[in-house]
């Protein structure tokens, strides 16, 4: 699966950006989504995932904030980001999932995008 990421960019603290990650491929391999975030000298961490039936879960850092979905006539998957933080800021990448399980730990994904920035800051 080719995933591609857009949408991020320069916000003030407070704001909101909806990214997007195109798939395309053999997307039927995949059972499962997520959008994961990596700040400079830190570990890559699972922001969301969602799964085939549209079962979600969030890190409890952006529990309320953010809000994970597909569009399955399109194979694209959408991040909404709202209430911003700079705590937020950091490459953001959508990754796939070949197996069932509804997970957010980098190590399970089997393909993943580029990545796209997402700055917070005033």
């Amino acid at each position: 699966v080719h995933l591609e990421e857009s949408g991020g960019g320069l916000v003030q603290p407070g704001g909101s950006l909806r990214l997007s990650c195109a798939a395309s491929g053999d997307t039927s391999k995949s059972h499962c989504m997520g959008w994961f975030r990596q700040a400079p000298g830190k570990e890559r961490e699972g922001v969301a995932a969602i799964d085939r039936f549209d079962s979600t879960m969030y890190a409890d850092s952006v529990e309320g904030r953010f809000t994970i979905s597909q569009d399955s006539a399109t194979n694209t998957l959408y991040l909404e980001m709202n209430s911003l933080k700079p705590e937020d800021t950091g490459m953001y990448y959508c990754a796939s999932k070949n197996y069932f399980g509804l997970t957010r730990h980098p190590q399970l994904y089997n393909d993943w995008g580029q990545g796209t920035q997402v700055t917070v800051s005033s």
